[in-house]
C-alpha cells in the first residue's frame, strides 16, 4: 500500500512537471526583479471622434475651446498645489497647526489669484470647477470642506450660485456632451 501511495504521488508530481509549457515567454520589466508572463498596462479609455450635429454646435465647440484653454492652467496649478499642500499637511502633526497653515495659504492664494479670477466669465468659472474635478478627482466643494470646513464650503457654494455656478459640479465626459467636448479639446491640445 505504501508503495502504491508513493508511486501515485511521484507520478502526479512527474505529470505536473512535464505538463508545464516550456515555450512560455517571460518578460523582465525594467526596475522589477520578477519575471512575468504578462505585461501590466494601465487602463485606457477611448473616445469616439467628436461629430457635430450642426454648425451651431461646431461654433459652440470653438467658443468652448477658447474658454477651456484659458482656464486649464488654473486647474492644473490647483492640482499641483493641492498635492504639495497634502504633502505638507501630512508632515504637520498638530490639528491646530494644520488649520493655521491652511488659513495662511488661503489668504495668500486669495491675494495672488483674486484679481485674475474675477476677470473670468460665468461659463469660464463653471468650466474651471469641472476641470478642477478632472485634475483632482474631487469637487471644489468637497476640497473646501476637507481643507477648511463645511460652513466655509457652504458659503462659497452659495456665493457661487448667485453667479449660476455650482461648486458641486462633477466632470463626466461619458454622460455630458459639454464635458465630452472639453475632454476632446484637452486631448487634442498640446498642454
Amino acid at each position: 500500500m505504501r508503495f502504491l501511495c508513493f508511486f501515485l504521488i511521484f507520478f502526479l508530481q512527474l505529470v505536473t512537471v512535464f505538463s508545464q509549457d516550456e515555450n512560455s515567454t517571460y518578460f523582465k520589466i525594467e526596475g522589477d526583479s520578477v519575471f512575468k508572463k504578462e505585461i501590466d498596462l494601465r487602463e485606457v479609455v477611448i473616445y469616439k471622434p467628436v461629430v457635430f450635429a450642426d454648425n451651431q454646435e461646431r461654433l459652440n465647440y470653438f467658443v468652448l475651446k477658447r474658454k477651456v484653454l484659458k482656464v486649464y492652467p488654473y486647474a492644473k496649478m490647483a492640482s499641483e498645489r493641492l498635492a504639495k499642500l497634502n504633502d505638507r499637511l501630512n508632515k504637520i502633526k498638530s490639528k491646530r497647526k494644520k488649520k493655521k497653515y491652511t488659513k495662511m495659504l488661503e489668504k495668500f492664494l486669495q491675494e495672488e489669484l483674486t484679481a485674475e479670477l474675477k476677470k473670468l466669465t460665468r461659463t469660464e468659472g463653471q468650466i474651471l470647477v469641472k476641470l478642477i474635478y478632472r485634475e483632482t478627482g474631487s469637487t471644489a466643494f468637497s476640497l473646501v470642506r476637507e481643507l477648511r470646513n463645511g460652513f466655509r464650503a457652504f458659503t462659497y457654494n452659495t456665493i457661487a450660485k448667485v453667479f449660476k455656478i455650482s461648486l458641486k459640479e462633477e466632470y463626466n465626459p461619458l454622460k455630458v456632451r459639454e464635458d465630452l467636448f472639453i475632454e476632446d479639446i484637452l486631448r487634442n491640445s498640446s498642454l
